[in-house]
């Protein structure tokens, strides 16, 4: 997502800004109150920030349900730019499957050893985001690269009104190895 301040910065820029200020942050506040205490402080706030942030991204979006969930993530794609590797294994009107493989945000995380944070500020965005929009989209994931899995698996399900849907685009540096119009492989 990007916010009038950090136009013209892709997202993991953003998210590397907020890794300078939260990590010493979260590192001072782990030695005063133990880890427990700490992350459960920071986890309480980001995810508040998060809900907020994905609130007010939902409500100056147009549509409802479906139509509105593809406008928020057309709006952000832009600012991706390319930061991920992705696969798709189903694209039709009614569901959106696909596979993160490479990670730069799982990656900048895991180099800092914080990669719980790295999961509250980019992981938990795509639950917040799907909450935001209310009706007509949800989303389960079993794995992320993040927290150590082999990838991110990522399902959507759509339900439609009026207006069609159009998932994420896949991006041409991305070497997907599937075809995003007919779902099959390349």
């Amino acid at each position: 997502m990007t916010s009038r301040v950090a136009e013209g910065l892709t997202l993991l820029e953003q998210v590397k800004i907020q890794a300078q200020v939260l990590v010493p942050v979260l590192r001072t506040l782990r030695t005063a109150h133990g880890k427990v205490a700490a992350d459960a402080l920071v986890a309480g706030a980001l995810r508040g920030w998060q809900q907020d942030l994905h609130a007010r991204i939902a409500a100056e979006t147009p549509g409802d349900g479906a139509a509105k969930w593809s406008g928020m993530v057309a709006a952000k794609m832009p600012a991706l730019a390319g930061a991920t590797e992705m696969t798709w294994e189903t694209r039709t009107r009614e569901e959106l499957v696909f596979r993160i493989t490479k990670c730069a945000y799982a990656e900048f995380f895991r180099e800092l050893d914080e990669p719980e944070l790295g999961a509250l500020l980019t992981c938990e965005a795509d639950i917040h985001e799907v909450e935001a929009v209310g009706s007509g989209v949800t989303f389960e994931r079993s794995q992320t690269l993040m927290q150590g899995g082999g990838y991110c698996d990522f399902r959507y399900h759509l339900v439609h009104g009026e207006q069609p849907v159009r998932g994420p685009e896949p991006s041409r540096a991305a070497g997907s190895d599937v075809d995003p119009a007919s779902g099959k492989g390349a």
